[in-house]
C-alpha cells in the first residue's frame, strides 16, 4: 500500500485478507478525522462499538478521549485518529504479533500521507507496535520519542480504557 492515496488505501483495507480477523469483523475501521491534522492519535484495536460503526473510539473509552482532546482544546474533527489494527480482535483481546505485522503497512502509509507534527500513541499495544519495543507504557510516557520513518515526536500515555477501568490514574 505504499503508493496508495486516502480513498485507494480506505478500499485496501475493506478489502484485507492478510490475517484471520477477517473472518470475524463486521467491518474494517479505517481511521476517522482531518487528513490534514498536525496531531495523529493511534489506538490498539478496533473494538465492538467501532467493529459496527466502523469508526474508532466510538464507545465509552471515545467519549473519555474526546473529553481528553476538548480539555486542551481540540475537537475530535481536528485530529486524525487511526488503530495499530484495522479489524476488532475476537473478545476484545490483545492482537497477536502477526496481525499488527499485516497492518502495519496500513498504518505506516496513513502516518506517511497524514505527515503529522505529533503521533500521540495510547497504550501497550499502541506503543510497543509503533516504537518496536516493549517497555511498560509508565515507563514510556512523560519523554518524547521519535517514529521512524520520518522521524515524528511520539508521546505515549495511557489507553483511555485503561483510565475507565482505574480512574485514580487520570492525573497522570
Amino acid at each position: 500500500p505504499s503508493t496508495l492515496y486516502w480513498n485507494e488505501l480506505r478500499t485496501a483495507v475493506a478489502g484485507c485478507q492478510a490475517c484471520d480477523l477477517h473472518t470475524t469483523r463486521t467491518q474494517t475501521v479505517f481511521g476517522v478525522g482531518d487528513q490534514n491534522a498536525s496531531l495523529m492519535i493511534v489506538g490498539e484495536a478496533p473494538g465492538a462499538d467501532e467493529d459496527r460503526q466502523g469508526e474508532p473510539f466510538v464507545g465509552r473509552a471515545g467519549q473519555l478521549l474526546t473529553a481528553m482532546l476538548e480539555a486542551i482544546g481540540l475537537g475530535r474533527e481536528q485530529v486524525y485518529i487511526a488503530n495499530v489494527i484495522k479489524c476488532r480482535p475476537p473478545g476484545n483481546r490483545d492482537p497477536h504479533v502477526e496481525e499488527a505485522a499485516a497492518c502495519q503497512p496500513y498504518l505506516h502509509r496513513q502516518i506517511e500521507l497524514l505527515q503529522p507534527r505529533l503521533i500521540l500513541s495510547v497504550g501497550r499495544v499502541s506503543a510497543h507496535n509503533l516504537l518496536g519495543t516493549e517497555e511498560s507504557v509508565g515507563r514510556l510516557r512523560g519523554r518524547t520519542h521519535r517514529f521512524e520513518p520520518g522521524d515524528i515526536p511520539l508521546i505515549v500515555t495511557y489507553h483511555p480504557a485503561y483510565l475507565l477501568r482505574r480512574p485514580q490514574e487520570k492525573a497522570k
